[in-house]
Formats: C-alpha cells, structure tokens, sequence
C-alpha cells in the first residue's frame, strides 16, 4: 500500500475517510497470502479509492464482507465519493448495499451473458420498480 498509493495514504481526508474505517492498519504486518477473503477485498477496496482518478468502476464491492464490513465499505465508498466529488459506477448484487449507494441506477433486462439490454439511467425508486416488477413485486407506497 505505501508503494502504490502513497500521496493517498498519508492524505488526512484518505486516513480518516477509507484507512481507519476499513482498519487497514491493522492488515499492514500481515503478509498477503494470510490475509482472508474479507480482508483482501477491503484492502483492495482501499487501493481502488487510493489511486487518482476521475471515474471509480467498483465491481461488486460487497463480496467476501460480513454484514458489518458491508455496511461500513458502503458508507467508505459513499464519504470518499462525496468527499472527492467524483463519479463511481458499482455493480452490486447486495440488494442493501446498492440502494445504499445508488442516486441512479441502470437495470438490466433479458439473460445475463446471452441476450441482454441496459435502460437508461433511472432514479432508485423508479429503477428498483422496474427490476422488481420482474419478480411482480413493488415498493410498498404509503398514502
């Protein structure tokens, strides 16, 4: 980490906002091949957010977490972006996770990897509604 994302990892706003919250400190005396698969992804989450860039693609962000480390990778994603104001672009099948995350989504129709077809960008609600109404399910709407 010193190596590859150096300007990141001494920046106050990246220590606080990414390193402290996803405790990477205390990975950094453990060699790469003891780290576990959660453990893995939050330091790989770190490089991701440490690198410059104007445009993050984070592929499915969740994975290998526990239900906390979910929600505080989350929350590490939403400060930073926010903070660095800049654009991110998740894939997420953490249905928790991605509402979390999500001002916009893009919904998927038809056979994933055989014959499939993007809408356009939508609002949550509207986006949620549209991949729910697959499964005939809707947000509940209270008068």
């Amino acid at each position: 980490l010193h190596q590859k994302i150096r300007d990141s990892y001494m920046h106050p706003q990246f220590v606080s906002d990414v390193m402290k919250p996803l405790q990477i400190e205390q990975l950094m005396d453990q060699e790469v091949v003891n780290l576990s698969g959660g453990e893995l992804q939050r330091v790989a989450l770190a490089l991701c957010l440490g690198k410059p860039a104007d445009i993050y693609l984070i592929d499915e962000p969740s994975a290998y977490l526990d239900s906390e480390q979910r929600i505080v990778a989350s929350k590490v994603i939403k400060r930073f972006i926010l903070h660095a104001k800049k654009t991110a672009f998740i894939v997420e099948h953490d249905f928790i996770m991605a509402t979390y995350l999500a001002d916009r989504v893009i919904v998927y129709e038809g056979q994933p990897s055989i014959d499939c077809v993007a809408n356009c960008p939508q609002s949550l609600l509207s986006g949620m509604n549209l991949f729910l109404s697959h499964l005939n399910i809707t947000f509940r709407r209270d008068p």
